[in-house]
């Protein structure tokens, strides 16, 4: 099938890709964002069903195919940043950003579903496009659909990512394990308060706080393998609103990255000991949330080949890039615990464009002149699966 030709539109990505920058929106409130796929599905004639997971769409192209089924995934939400770019399409909306290229994904996957949609009948596959919501939200928006039964719609998944690491024009995958699960943690202490002359009188919840959050960085000095990779940090302690009360609530956000579920346990589990022992000595109580987001991704060996083969075909071979293993941690895994598939990185850095600032910062930019390959790669991938490719 590699020899049907693929229009590949760039002034309809890049159109996309700017509206959805102008409009972000978070975790899975998207009624603007699902209405523009909605919008762009229905004017290409792409049938599509929101039944699974939330705030979320499933396309399919050349849908009555039973062979076998393939599905690309774009993320959909955006961050929640003021935006600090002299971009003409920034953001509208204070507090609310894509930082993470999440609208480049969408505008590519729609760039992909477009080149496909003419030759469609030709394909060997049915094409199933995910674009899921709360990539980036306290719960994962992959694990909805997931459990909603999406991976039964397909036998293989591809996903790709925009990453300023890499220069434009280059694609890269790290084989294997490639990025660490993801295991928030949220711990509430409630106490008593009293007055700050008479702390005796009180239970001192920021205290409780202190003493585990000082715990925890001694479990990192004392307790843990050297060699054990993991990320384990406390990202936010609050508690008390003035100078002359001891305060009565505190609370804490953690985030957990490992690769193996044995670290992941025993760090959880004696975090939680030191928080309820910290309380207990105390008089207090606590209240203890631990969440996985998201599972360590990895790649399989035949999906990851068949498109970097693919993206070889769009970029040239010199252009294809191993990348390091990651601490950082993508919802996509989720799938991956169902169904083989690989997780591509394409290249969008540009230092004469000033393309260099990494994610989740707000003044991140894109070289936009890359988003047409990932399309290509995408469709390629697709063009050049055969019946025989299982």
């Amino acid at each position: 099938m590699s020899n049907l030709t693929l229009t590949i539109d760039k002034d309809y990505i890049l159109s996309i890709r700017h509206e959805l920058h102008m409009y972000p929106e978070l975790a899975f409130d998207l009624p603007k964002t699902t209405a523009l796929i909605r919008r762009e599905l229905e004017a290409m004639g792409i049938p599509y069903t929101e039944q699974y997971g939330k705030s979320s769409i499933v396309a399919f192209l050349n849908p009555t195919c039973t062979v076998r089924s393939v599905a690309l995934r774009a993320d959909t939400d955006a961050l929640p940043l003021t935006e600090k770019t002299d971009l003409p399409y920034a953001s509208k909306t204070p507090g609310k950003m894509h930082a993470c290229g999440h609208d480049a994904h969408t505008a590519m996957l729609l760039g992909a579903a477009k080149a496909l949609k003419p030759v469609e009948n030709a394909l060997s596959c049915r094409v199933v496009l995910i674009f899921q919501a709360c990539e980036e939200g306290d719960q994962s928006g992959a694990r909805l659909m997931v459990e909603d039964g999406v991976t039964e719609l397909f036998d293989e998944i591809v996903g790709m990512h925009v990453e300023n690491w890499l220069e434009a024009g280059s694609v890269g995958i790290c084989p294997g394990v490639s990025m660490a699960a993801s295991h928030p943690i949220y711990i509430e202490f409630f106490g008593r308060s009293a007055h700050a002359t008479l702390p005796q009188s009180g239970v001192n919840a920021l205290a409780m706080a202190v003493e585990t959050y000082n715990g925890i960085n001694a479990l990192q000095a004392t307790r843990m393998n050297p060699f054990s990779q993991y990320v384990c940090s406390v990202g936010m302690l609050r508690a008390g609103e003035t100078d002359n009360v001891i305060p009565d609530y505190a609370e804490m956000m953690i985030s957990l990255r490992t690769y193996d579920k044995e670290t992941e346990r025993f760090i959880v589990e004696s975090i939680r000991r030191m928080a309820e022992n910290a309380a207990m000595l105390r008089g207090g109580t606590i209240a203890f949330r631990d969440e996985e987001k998201a599972l360590p991704l990895e790649n399989d060996p035949t999906v990851s080949a068949r498109v970097l083969a693919a993206a070889a075909k769009v970029v040239g071979q010199e252009q294809i890039v191993t990348m390091p293993r990651k601490l950082s941690s993508e919802d996509f895994s989720f799938y991956l615990s169902r169904r083989p598939g690989a997780f591509l990185r394409l290249g969008t850095r540009n230092a004469e464009k000033g393309c260099t600032t990494l994610p989740h910062n707000n003044d991140f930019l894109l070289d936009e002149d890359a988003l047409p390959l990932g399309s290509r790669i995408l469709a390629q991938y697709v063009l050049d699966l055969k019946e025989d490719d299982k």
